[in-house]
């Protein structure tokens, strides 16, 4: 086995397919992991990031520095897009994030701490890391941004059926790579054995002629005396190859997307059922992540006494539909004396107006009490 052996550590192409490691090529195919976790939690992340955080105080809106870190500037090196998509990426990813407020009044969002947990005490958390800079101080849960994602089927599914699917994925790959191979003979005309330098020289000219046929898109080579060169068709292609790697990265993120909620026709851009997906996607994906966020919010940065006296922080995030596509809706709602139109404002995420009429209910002429009728 010298000789091949020989011939095959000169040519790479041909190395890695005489002696494949399966447990090399699944290490090598981890970025599927990676792209179907991007695809995904990225997706997340840039509907998160177009968000509104309120602080409300008596129905009314307060600009004060808070609105300032949340909705514009965070801290000195991010935007609120980018600083939420970063957030939303480490909540679902790490399945926790740990956010701080630094002395410079920042919020950072920690790349690694440590937790201690306690009983009856509010947990501590040491080791705050922020890019290359630890804190030497320590931070109490209650002086902290700390939000768990409580997703263990998601680390399940990528620490188990990931393996899976990377073996099957390389195996797939080795097999469109052999119905593509190039194949040829070689035929020389020689009635004596070759020794080792020609042998050697004959491999050099052999893989010089390979590479022009592989990296060219015309390959001129010199005909020689006694050496025949003739391309063999494999056979095998059949055109599927292609078709059923796209397949299974695409059955790779369908899969995540169903454990995060995201409905798989959104994820790939479909329009089939479009608004239902949407739909489906506000109501069991994005608002559940406003509301832990909503609540840790309110929690930690809003007293008891000010939340019981009407102060809190909202967070609206996108709906599945735009305002000017509700105004039928709104105007029953309205028009049937069941809501004031400040009432229908908060509903559909606006403000309230300070115009005293808008706190009136008001009927239409349609509608008639049950006390009057046709002999009222």
């Amino acid at each position: 086995m010298g000789w091949i052996s020989d011939i095959l550590k000169r040519n790479s192409e041909l190395e890695w397919m005489y002696d494949l490691d399966l447990s090399y090529e699944t290490t090598h195919r981890a970025y599927l992991k990676k792209m179907s976790l991007e695809t995904c939690i990225n997706f997340i992340g840039r509907t998160i990031s177009q968000s509104d955080f309120r602080f409300m105080k008596n129905g009314k809106r307060q600009l004060n520095d808070w609105h300032y870190l949340l909705n514009v500037r965070p801290n000195t090196d991010q935007s609120a897009a980018d600083f939420w998509q970063d957030f939303i990426y480490k909540l679902i990813y790490e399945n926790e994030v740990l956010v701080i407020l630094a002395d410079n009044n920042d919020l950072l969002i920690a790349d690694y701490f440590t937790r201690e947990e306690y009983a009856v005490y509010p947990d501590i958390f040491r080791d705050v890391t922020v890019k290359d800079y630890t804190f030497k101080r320590t931070y109490r849960m209650d002086e902290v941004i700390y939000i768990t994602y409580n997703n263990e089927k998601l680390t399940t599914f990528m620490d188990g059926m990931f393996s899976d699917y990377a073996d099957l994925f390389s195996r797939m790959i080795e097999v469109s790579l052999r119905k593509n191979q190039i194949r040829g003979t070689v035929g020389i005309d020689s009635t004596k054995s070759l020794d080792k330098e020609q042998t050697s020289k004959l491999q050099n000219f052999i893989d010089r002629l390979f590479n022009a046929f592989r990296n060219n898109s015309v390959a001129l080579v010199p005909k020689l005396k006694g050496f025949e060169y003739d391309e063999v068709a494999s056979g095998e292609n059949n055109g599927q190859s292609i078709d059923e790697l796209t397949k299974l990265k695409k059955s790779l993120v369908d899969d995540v997307a169903n454990i995060l909620g995201i409905p798989n026709a959104l994820i790939h851009g479909e329009m089939a059922e479009y608004e239902t997906a949407v739909k489906a996607f506000i109501k069991f994906c994005i608002s559940p992540l406003n509301k832990k966020i909503a609540d840790e919010l309110n929690a930690k940065l809003i007293t008891k006494d000010e939340y019981l006296k009407g102060s809190k922080v909202e967070v609206k995030g996108i709906s599945e539909k735009e305002i000017i596509e509700l105004a039928e809706s709104i105007d029953k709602l309205v028009a049937s004396g069941t809501f004031t139109r400040n009432e229908v404002r908060e509903m559909v995420g606006a403000e309230r107006s300070d115009n005293h009429k808008l706190d009136e209910y008001v009927i239409t002429k349609n509608y008639q009490s049950v006390e009057g009728g046709e002999n009222g």
